[in-house]
């Protein structure tokens, strides 16, 4: 079995040293779901949510999240993000949140892309959760990363 990269010889938690890697171009591309009932998703979609206009602010939270990936999650690298995209999808029982992260760096996005998404679906969560006692986030995943030379 391969030694994990995240694990050093005397066993500790350390961060992977990527000095020595050269800089590429990094994409990564996130999605998550969260299920919420049909009248719940129509006040959505008519911003009648007492909180606000919880599409506009999940997206606005994602890209916030994304940026701040560094900070919450103690052994990832802080990236320079060039850009950081949130789609925020809904149908009549669910809603689908996609991140897309890039940056020009040594380290992949794929963490920022996932918490994109993640701190987005918390937020429509939070907006809902006073009329909508039944909602689930679920299925949230890297779709695609991917690495190429500068």
């Amino acid at each position: 079995m391969e030694r994990l990269t995240h694990v050093a010889a005397d066993g500790s938690a350390r961060m992977v040293d990527v000095s020595a890697k050269p800089l590429s171009v990094r994409k990564a591309i996130a999605s998550g779901k969260i299920s919420l009932r049909a009248e719940t998703i129509a006040l959505i979609q008519r911003n009648e949510i007492a909180k606000g206009n919880v599409i506009a602010t999940a997206r606005i939270s994602g890209i916030q999240a994304a940026k701040k990936t560094a900070e919450l999650i103690p052994l990832c690298h802080t990236l320079p993000l060039s850009n950081v995209e949130v789609e925020i999808t809904p149908d009549h029982e669910q809603i689908e949140v996609k991140c897309t992260a890039c940056a020009v760096a040594q380290a992949g996005v794929e963490m920022a892309a996932l918490t994109g998404v993640t701190v987005a679906l918390l937020t429509i969560y939070d907006m809902c959760k006073a009329v909508d006692k039944e909602m689930r986030i679920s299925d949230v995943r890297l779709l695609k990363k991917t690495k190429e030379p500068q």
